[in-house]
């Protein structure tokens, strides 16, 4: 069984805030992603365990909210921390590589180790469902900061033939393929763009955001430099243009190799 729980933290990167998952088997109950430290959030998760046992609290990355009650959270249940490293506000009792499992009840999760929104980011298989994180999420695209390995891994979790997606903020998605095909079709899409504004002028990083970012809101013109530096990042490593890797700022300038 499946229960979400949203985190009180609604917010221009959260959307509607951090869904926190409880996953039970028998009277089992492990907690995913608990968020950020928010008492009503803390008190909402005890009780709906209720009368079952928590065995454990797990992550899928270190980002502020989703990790940072982990451990306050364990401490008040007695159970241990998982993830795949420490971070920001948190530390795990377990580290998790690729390929990890987490038992309850009479099952278990399955670790994936899937960077690219993060180097430490991992999703978990349940069956026939992934939980995502912010590796895909529901209503939005995903800042980045490896666009390498975020494509890598978003084939990597194409290939695990996953029928359904519960994302760490948003909806969950019933056709999973659609939703991964959707999000790979999207990077690709984002490159041909900024290839093609480079290719008609555009010469420095705030040029292609003018270009390739023309609607989005002025409060999200900075991650969208963010993005494209990442973004020109790997087209530098892949040959399509010259561009100083790390250097994302308005007049960082890029041209076509």
């Amino acid at each position: 069984m499946i229960e979400r729980i949203l985190a009180p933290n609604p917010g221009l990167y959260t959307g509607p805030g951090t869904n926190t998952y409880l996953l039970a088997s028998e009277s089992e109950v492990l907690v995913l992603d608990p968020g950020p430290i928010i008492e009503v959030h803390a008190a909402a998760i005890v009780a709906a365990i209720g009368e079952r046992t928590a065995v454990g609290v797990v992550v899928t990355h270190t980002h502020p909210d989703h990790a940072p009650l982990a451990n306050s959270l364990a401490g008040t249940l007695n159970v241990p921390v998982y993830g795949y490293g420490p971070g920001p506000d948190f530390v795990p009792d377990c580290t998790l590589s690729d390929g990890a499992e987490v038992s309850f009840g009479d099952s278990e999760i399955l670790a994936v180790h899937t960077p690219g929104h993060t180097p430490d980011h991992l999703c978990f298989r349940w069956g026939d469902t992934l939980f995502t994180g912010d590796h895909i999420m529901g209503g939005s695209t995903v800042i980045i900061e490896d666009a390498t390995a975020y494509l890598e891994s978003l084939y990597l979790v194409q290939d695990l033939g996953v029928g359904r997606i519960e994302p760490g903020h948003g909806d969950a998605m019933d056709d999973a393929g659609l939703a991964i095909s959707g999000y790979i079709e999207h990077r690709l899409e984002r490159e041909r763009q900024i290839v093609a504004a480079v290719g008609s002028g555009a010469g420095t990083i705030g040029d292609v955001v003018d270009v390739v970012y023309a609607e989005i809101p002025r409060d999200l013109r900075r991650a969208a430099v963010h993005q494209v530096g990442v973004q020109l990042t790997k087209l530098s490593r892949d040959g399509a243009v010259v561009f100083a890797s790390g250097m994302a700022e308005e007049d960082t300038e890029v041209h076509l190799s």
